[in-house]
């Protein structure tokens, strides 16, 4: 399948927004899970976070998403604060940040349906959509399975679907490349690349050289803590 151009869901995305961190860190009692860290991300362009377990890449991206509280330091939006429990976070960020809820009883196909129809998109070409979400992970013939059903890197690539199937303006992922074969990275970091082109902000955190060499406009490393 050739390398996306655009983003499918460009329609749902406006110029992303200007990510900027200022000193934030995390500690709980004696431990440092992330030591100060500042980051200015322009719109439109994709970070990559490196360093080695325990550099507190995962924590990092949990702040920048608005799920966890900073223990000092701010993160803002186009200078609005960052906090998932508000609606304007909510609607400009989409994460993979762990396993997402899935449910038994839906199939693949029913998740996205879902997302669909939490956002209030068109009800009428909402099968279309559904068709491209899992076709641009190269799943579409398993529309009809049940996330218990995945093997390991299919249940990576559907997480990867349901979180680019959102509208948003700020990507967060954390190790997309997790249980993909090369074949899967590269389709992953082309949509990653694709939906940056359709103005979305992006920032990962990747351990695999290539994906990080054809996504990031800036590369952050982490020490570790």
């Amino acid at each position: 399948m050739p390398a996306p151009n655009v983003d499918p869901y460009a329609e749902d995305v406006r110029l992303g927004p200007r990510l900027v961190a200022d000193g934030v860190s995390k500690t709980l009692g004696p431990v440092t899970l992330l030591a100060p860290v500042s980051l200015d991300v322009d719109p439109g362009t994709t970070v990559v976070l490196r360093g080695p377990n325990g550099a507190g890449k995962t924590t990092l991206l949990r702040i920048l998403a608005g799920t966890m509280a900073p223990t000092t330091g701010t993160v803002t939006l186009d200078g609005h604060p960052v906090d998932e429990r508000l609606p304007p976070t909510r609607a400009a960020v989409a994460a993979l940040l762990g396993a997402p809820t899935a449910y038994r009883d839906l199939t693949l196909a029913d998740h996205l349906t879902l997302i669909d129809a939490t956002w209030g998109r068109e009800p009428e070409t909402c099968p279309d959509r559904v068709r491209q979400g899992l076709a641009e992970l190269e799943i579409g013939h398993l529309a009809d399975r049940f996330p218990h059903e995945l093997s390991s890197g299919q249940g990576q690539l559907f997480r990867l679907a349901l979180t680019f199937f959102r509208p948003s303006r700020l990507l967060i992922l954390d190790e997309p490349e997790q249980r993909l074969d090369t074949d899967k990275r590269t389709r992953v970091a082309d949509l990653i690349v694709a939906r940056k082109r359709a103005g979305s902000t992006v920032v990962i955190a990747c351990h695999d050289p290539r994906m990080t060499q054809t996504v990031a406009d800036t590369i952050l490393d982490l020490a570790a803590s």
